[in-house]
């Protein structure tokens, strides 16, 4: 297959992935880079010398010659026969949302999601939890164990921890907060999401942002920041500093994980903190 022809097929499936969440971005972070196929020659025992341009007319002709089994070197994400029925575009005259889609009927689609791996392995999704019209989104990268078990986000050891950094600068996840992750479904072993798991998913991220419209973003560790911001980040140099995305103020700091583990992290986590609490407040007086 041709490089040209990969890049119309990912197009393709970024575009059919927007319209099932009423939601797209212009710039796609992380988008591969496609090559040509090295075409593979098998001579098979008593084949005909004239099996390629047999293969042409058949094609030509409406049938469908058998494919090798060379594969194009990225994955796709794989489109259902749930989410093709499921397309129906409300009148967007009418909405000020995603297209119309409410952040349930959003969350719904997270729960059938069968796009990448990620779904054989889970045993719940983990769409998000928090107030529809919160003042800050909290991303972290992915559920852990407890939360694939509860399918809900930030409910282990490390949710404890994130629950009382929120609450020292007047934050909830009952009252103001929104919290959700890059994928929405456990990584085996809580490995780091593979890009292709990260690209698969994101857009349901979008689509949220764009639903509930936080005045600021508060990312936990480099996979969310990288994610949101589409750059390299160090968030070992850069935690506590300010990005945007689409107009809104984010920020990273470092993942309660990373706190359990290092104790030392919590100083300058607690001074992102109190930083982003000033931009808040800043925002809420204006």
């Amino acid at each position: 297959m041709k490089k040209e022809e990969k890049q119309l097929i990912f197009s393709l499936l970024k575009t059919a992935d927007a319209y099932e969440c009423r939601y797209t971005r212009e710039k796609f972070a992380g988008e591969p880079v496609f090559t040509d196929d090295v075409e593979e020659k098998v001579q098979m025992s008593g084949s005909s010398p004239n099996m390629t341009n047999n293969a042409s007319t058949n094609m030509t002709q409406g049938s469908s010659p058998n494919m090798t089994n060379t594969q194009a070197d990225v994955s796709f994400p794989s489109l259902t026969r749930e989410s093709a029925q499921d397309n129906t575009v409300p009148n967007p005259d009418t909405t000020n949302n995603a297209g119309g889609l409410s952040l349930d009927e959003l969350n719904a689609k997270i729960l059938r999601c069968t796009r990448c791996g990620l779904a054989r392995t889970r045993n719940n999704v983990v769409p998000g939890m928090g107030v529809q019209n919160p003042e800050v989104l909290v991303v972290g990268e992915g559920p852990g164990h407890d939360e694939d078990m509860q399918g809900l986000p930030f409910v282990g050891k490390a949710g404890i921890l994130l629950d009382r950094m929120l609450a020292a600068i007047g934050l909830d996840r009952k009252t103001n907060c929104y919290i959700a992750n890059i994928v929405k479904c456990r990584p085996p072993e809580n490995r780091n999401p593979l890009p292709d798991e990260q690209a698969a998913c994101f857009s349901f991220l979008e689509a949220q942002i764009h639903i509930l419209k936080p005045k600021m973003i508060l990312c936990m560790g480099k996979i969310a920041i990288e994610k949101i911001t589409g750059q390299h980040i160090s968030i070992n140099a850069q935690h506590g500093e300010f990005f945007e995305y689409n107009g809104i103020p984010v920020m990273p700091t470092y993942h309660p994980s990373a706190l359990l583990r290092n104790e030392e992290l919590k100083r300058p986590a607690w001074e992102d903190l109190k930083k982003f609490k000033r931009r808040l407040d800043e925002i809420n007086n204006n």
